[in-house]
């Protein structure tokens, strides 16, 4: 075990007095909101472990538990997934008398120093962690204290000692690169999100494997899931020389920009080319033509994790969740590849 962390260590990093120290880690009055905050980030900076003498913090209930994404605000807002996810977990909250701190952040750093404050702080309950990267600090972190729980909404493999609710986006993405392959379709395009993403790793190991499995050629393009980007690697994808006949895209919002984009262009969908969305949102039911979806309910995705960091927060031990495989629901926007000329 590492030596003791002792309260005057952390007085000279924190820039106080010893006697704030004490305050700060015992949860007594004295000191601001704002010095305890530092002593106690500080205090975790250097591998403090609190003592008998400071169980009225980590006893301490809110009634709250946290998300903090670090995504662009502007596409927070269109993006249909986040919104449903939350509204899946509100039906775990609310009978529970429970609200949901949700933190917008700029970066992954600021990411976890957000998450290291609530959990020093003991500002909420438990935690919930998405779009987790490899070898995530935020898993490392929450990992390393496993007294205060965590769940993290990813494949397993991303988040080793922690609770996982996760679904099986592989075999969703081979299961729509053959819907594609049996249609005719050799030249498919791949309409990927943030390549940091774990699981945007394994929809592109997924895709590559299929693409290589059927002998059919893949395109991989790389977008921030936002509209705008969506349509512009479309635009590029279809002003090849030998453009993919089938696209599937990341989410639902990217796929929808992608109608103007092939209308623009003098493509017919499906009759020209043929696209998948992610997700299944309420919108792809009622575009022109309507879309094929890798369907999966992302409100029960979002209550199934809340139940599961309930489960943690009353003591049970992590374990890994599938919650669902996204399934091929067909609709208008797929057909068989078109006959092209030699």
């Amino acid at each position: 075990m590492s030596r003791q962390v002792t309260i005057a260590e952390i007085a000279e990093r924190a820039g106080v007095s010893p006697g704030a120290v004490s305050f700060a880690l015992n949860g007594r009055k004295g000191v601001s909101e704002a010095t305890r905050t530092r002593i106690l980030l500080v205090a975790d900076e250097l591998g403090w472990a609190p003592g008998a003498a400071a169980k009225s913090l980590t006893a301490k209930k809110t009634n709250s538990i946290g998300l903090v994404l670090a995504r662009d605000p502007a596409n927070l807002g269109v993006e249909s997934f986040f919104m449903q996810f939350i509204a899946g977990m509100e039906t775990e909250l609310s009978p529970r008398g429970f609200g949901l701190l949700l933190q917008v952040a700029p970066d992954t750093a600021s990411q976890l120093k957000t998450l290291r404050r609530w959990r020093t702080t003991r500002r909420v309950d438990g935690v919930l962690l998405m779009d987790l990267r490899e070898d995530d600090p935020r898993a490392d972190y929450f990992a390393q204290h496993p007294e205060f729980p965590a769940v993290a909404v990813a494949d397993p493999t991303a988040a080793p000692g922690l609770a996982t609710v996760w679904t099986d986006d592989a075999e969703a993405m081979r299961e729509a690169v053959r819907a594609l392959a049996a249609a005719g379709h050799r030249r498919i395009a791949r309409v990927a999100g943030l390549s940091a993403l774990v699981h945007t790793q394994i929809r592109d190991a997924a895709f590559r494997d299929e693409i290589a499995a059927l002998g059919c050629e893949g395109m991989l393009l790389r977008t921030d899931y936002s509209p705008e980007e969506g349509a512009r690697v479309t635009e590029q994808a279809i002003a090849a020389s030998d453009p993919p006949t089938a696209f599937v895209y990341d989410n639902d919002i990217m796929a929808i920009a992608s109608l103007g984009v092939f209308a623009r262009a003098g493509l017919r969908v499906p009759e020209d080319v043929s696209i998948i969305a992610w997700d299944d949102s309420l919108i792809c039911r009622y575009t022109v033509p309507a879309l094929t979806t890798l369907s999966h309910d992302v409100v029960a995705f979002g209550a199934h994790a809340a139940r599961r960091l309930f489960d943690v927060m009353s003591g049970s031990a992590p374990a890994a969740f599938l919650d669902s495989t996204p399934r091929l629901e067909v609709r208008g926007s797929t057909a068989d590849a078109p006959i092209r000329s030699a």
